[in-house]
């Protein structure tokens, strides 16, 4: 049974990769994960940036086998993200990501219905009952659906100990993360959400890991490292280009596709394909500008290593 002790660190959401006719290229799929635990980072994610919400139920069993499959050849974890519009779906989802290898699983509530809280509260325990696996709860209500209560995910940490955390990203994020924290006693094992832009006030506040964009997880990675070794100063710097980054950012596809937009300009992706209709486009000077804030995050993370060996 997987537990959470090793569950922490840096978690990028990676892409998911398409053809020009929007059929899935696993193979490039394949080469974009290398490519992140090529950066340091501690596990790999299937999250909502990844577009998981577009792919047919096979597909994203597929995605969810490849991620699982890259994770454990690369010594690192994979949370791969069961969440649907039944309970009987995601259950099925969370199934399907054990099978594969995952080695925790992630769910936001159902978002076309308005649930009470005792329906949410049943279809979080549908899941843990489906899988083994630790389930990080996810509040992605900063850009989907409603806020999750504090009482609700408190009781399921009540329920179920440190099999489960916690994703949130309803605004405002600190205060809530604090909260949340407060209200379990500092039990609550909590990753950050908002891309890396909130993670140095997240880190104070406690939080166990992160699961930014896969774009620059090369500087989220190097920002984690300062941060477990009290590095607050310099980690600010790094933080600086990539709020402003973020900035850019302010709706799901538009996470989309400044990501793979970026991504595609570093060489990682052949293409920047994502399936339509999307709700964001790049234009040609916030993509210009993406490109010199990552220039100067990139240069400032040079910095740091340069720095460290001397």
């Amino acid at each position: 049974m997987s537990t959470t002790t090793n569950l922490s660190g840096v978690y990028p959401v990676f892409n998911t990769t398409f053809l020009a006719d929007e059929s899935l290229d696993l193979d490039a799929l394949r080469r974009e994960l290398d490519w992140i635990a090529d950066q340091g980072a501690d596990g790999i994610t299937l999250g909502m940036v990844s577009e998981y919400l577009r792919l047919a139920p096979d597909e994203r069993l597929a995605v969810a086998e490849v991620a699982a499959d890259v994770a454990r050849a690369r010594g690192i974890g994979a949370v791969i993200s069961v969440g649907a519009e039944s309970t009987r779906l995601a259950a099925r989802f969370a199934a399907a990501a054990e099978g594969v290898g995952a080695t925790a699983v992630m769910a936001i509530p159902p978002v076309t219905l308005d649930l009470d809280e005792a329906a949410i509260a049943d279809y979080f325990e549908a899941i843990l009952d489906a899988t083994s696996l630790p389930l990080v709860v996810q509040d992605a209500s900063g850009y989907i659906g409603r806020p999750l209560t504090l009482e609700l995910q408190v009781a399921l940490l009540e329920r179920h100990g440190e099999r489960v955390l916690f994703k949130p990203e309803a605004t405002p994020v600190g205060p809530r993360l604090s909260a949340l924290r407060d209200a379990t006693g500092g039990a609550a094992r909590v990753f950050e959400g908002n891309g890396g832009a909130s993670l140095v006030d997240s880190y104070k506040r406690g939080v166990v890991g992160t699961m930014p964009g896969a774009e620059v997880c090369w500087a989220v990675v190097t920002m984690w490292r300062l941060l477990k070794r009290s590095d607050f100063d310099v980690a600010e710097r790094l933080s600086a280009p990539l709020v402003s980054m973020i900035g850019h950012q302010s709706s799901l596809d538009s996470f989309v596709v400044a990501e793979k937009h970026l991504l595609h300009a570093q060489g990682v992706l052949r293409n920047t394909v994502s399936r339509r209709p999307l709700g964001a486009e790049l234009d040609h000077e916030t993509a210009r500008e993406l490109e010199r804030l990552r220039a100067v995050l990139r240069s400032r993370c040079d910095d740091v290593v340069a720095e460290a060996s001397t």
